[in-house]
């Protein structure tokens, strides 16, 4: 089967849920024996560059960028704003890229068509003229519930909680108004895939979710002891905003009734209140060279988001390399987990206080969870069962036929 993967950013590097989400996606059709092309927008914010990536990938993908300014203008925004347009979608309409895709659909012809994020359905009329392949949406996240759970943080300002909401409005009306323009949607989740379902999906809607290959926790690795950890690019709302509250309403609780606890969080772009602020057992790590191995250097890790969608693959990350993890029900969302074996969920400071103080106490509990973790996902994460089962549904809606 010839798969034209289209990505809202590069899948390489992978050093977020989305990158990582893609790639893992692009490894499970391939080890099942699909032509696979890539096509990329790409940024400031995540750039491409061909000659670094792994020569495997470029030669099984043929990966093609486009280069898109995907930077805010205030004015721009405030204009779609006024105009009920999605600034959100507006910002990946792009002249190259169209030309690229027509150029592309013209020398190639393709099976499937997956698009990887709702920025790309403006591309959709396109694709259906220079094209007869099926057009599917590997769907990453709802992108409006994102910006409507960031909107319910009490400390934004007016102004800039009204932006959010009317950006969540302007985005929901696009995305639910334009899903069923694809011939199938796949979200991470069953719990996004029910809520398309629920507001008017009429296409096949199933959760795919993310695969993992074996990854396994550094034997040779000290773990150090009464740890937790973080780890995300705070570059992305919902995570600056979790890891906010978590230091303001969390840790004072935390550090009070556990003193020797330290906290580290790690991830890219981190924010300048971030590095210069000063709480007590905190030490900012910021970007690392290998997540594996900062996550098995510790202990526990919190994830206390607030707001999001879809599905954090970083908890998925930690749990496959048997870590304990804390995280809020948001977070959590749409893993199959099951609290208190395999996860421990907190939802307050308080809740929190008491799962870390639980863990960091009890060795042979905490050690539990992690094995469970790990089992969880080996059994029900693995990219090259994933990557067949997707592939079943597209030849069911291509030929009718399965693998």
């Amino acid at each position: 089967m010839k798969i034209l993967q289209f990505c809202y950013k590069p899948p390489l590097p992978a050093t977020d849920g989305g990158t990582i989400d893609m790639y893992s996606i692009s490894e499970g059709l391939t080890n099942n024996g699909c032509e696979l092309k890539v096509l990329t927008v790409y940024s400031d914010k995540h750039p491409f560059v061909v000659e670094l990536l792994p020569k495997s990938y470029v030669d099984k993908t043929q990966i093609e960028g486009v280069y898109i300014n995907l930077k805010p203008n205030f004015f721009d925004a405030l204009w779609c704003i006024f105009s009920a347009q999605s600034y959100v979608i507006k910002r990946f309409v792009s002249d190259d890229m169209k030309r690229l895709l027509i150029k592309t659909l013209k020398q190639q012809e393709f099976d499937i068509i997956q698009i990887e994020s709702i920025m790309l359905a403006p591309y959709i009329p396109l694709i259906r003229k220079h094209s007869t392949a099926k057009i599917t949406f590997h769907c990453p996240n709802v992108e409006h519930l994102i910006w409507q759970r960031m909107a319910k943080n009490k400390q934004i300002n007016f102004f800039k909680k009204w932006y959010i909401k009317n950006t969540a409005l302007n985005l929901k009306h696009y995305e639910l108004e334009h899903i069923n323009d694809f011939d199938a949607v796949f979200p991470v989740t069953d719990v996004d895939a029910k809520y398309f379902k629920d507001n008017g999906c009429k296409r096949l809607c199933v959760g795919i979710p993310i695969g993992f290959d074996n990854v396994e926790k550094l034997p040779d690795v000290m773990e150090q002891e009464h740890s937790i950890f973080h780890i995300g690019s705070m570059n992305w709302a919902p995570n600056e905003q979790g890891i906010k509250w978590f230091l303001n309403e969390v840790w004072p609780l935390m550090n009070k009734s556990l003193p020797k606890i330290k906290a580290y969080f790690a991830g890219r772009n981190m924010p300048m209140w971030l590095k210069n602020g000063e709480w007590n057992n905190v030490d900012i790590v910021g970007e690392v060279d290998d997540s594996i191995l900062f996550m098995s250097s510790k202990k526990i890790m919190v994830v206390p988001l607030l707001s999001g969608s879809g599905i954090r693959i970083k908890i998925l990350e930690a749990m496959s390399i048997g870590k304990a993890v804390v995280a809020t029900s948001i977070a959590a969302e749409g893993i199959m987990y099951e609290n208190g074996k395999n996860i421990l969920i907190a939802d307050t400071p308080e809740e929190f206080v008491s799962a870390v103080k639980r863990l960091d106490e009890d060795e042979e509990f905490c050690k539990q969870i992690g094995d469970n973790a790990y089992k969880l996902i080996r059994e029900r994460y693995d990219t090259n069962y994933i990557g067949k089962e997707l592939l079943n549904y597209y030849y069911q809606i291509t030929e009718n036929k399965s693998i």
